[in-house]
């Protein structure tokens, strides 16, 4: 005879409790150790790290406006329009006509920023690679999931906020 299901039992608010200050606390110590990693990567690169990222929501939501492009990813528009210099002068991006308005533009990635942005993608894959080289991959899974259903929940708790990486089902990217 099969054993029956057991319904887990409700979390202790003590536990959870303590479980939602231990991330409380965790969550600051992962902001600044992607910002160690985000500096680090910055003097290999000569600083474009900034502007290389985004060209990931341009990749991933297609032509956008420079403004669009500022408040999708929470920054300030001169900072964009800096990096988006920096990315049409290596021509990792260009410019063109906005359809409903032909005064504006567009930002577009090029094959080039195609490129960069792969080059990017297998670096980041490669640091998590050797950060987690001795997890199992059902512990992989895992955090990869929940991960996923945190920024997904922190997304849509924040009224107004927009998610430059869109759900869990498409790649996420650390900004």
């Amino acid at each position: 005879m099969a054993s029956p299901v057991v319904a887990p039992r409700a979390a202790d608010p003590v536990d959870r409790s303590a479980e939602l200050r231990a991330l409380s606390e965790q969550i600051p110590r992962f902001m600044r150790l992607i910002h160690a990693v985000k500096n680090q990567a910055a003097k290999t690169d000569g600083g474009d790290r900034a502007a290389l990222v985004l060209l990931f929501p341009l990749e991933r939501l297609g032509p956008l406006r420079q403004g669009a492009l500022a408040e999708l990813v929470h920054a300030d528009p001169s900072t964009v329009s800096r990096h988006v210099a920096v990315l049409v002068e290596r021509g990792l991006v260009r410019r063109v006509a906005d359809e409903t308005d032909g005064r504006a533009s567009r930002l577009v990635v090029t094959d080039d920023g195609r490129a960069a942005l792969e080059a990017l993608r297998r670096e980041r894959e490669s640091l998590f690679e050797r950060v987690t080289a001795g997890w199992s991959a059902a512990d992989l899974a895992a955090l990869t999931t929940l991960f996923g259903r945190l920024l997904d929940d922190l997304s849509t708790s924040l009224p107004g906020a927009l998610d430059a990486c869109g759900p869990t089902d498409a790649p996420r990217e650390i900004r």
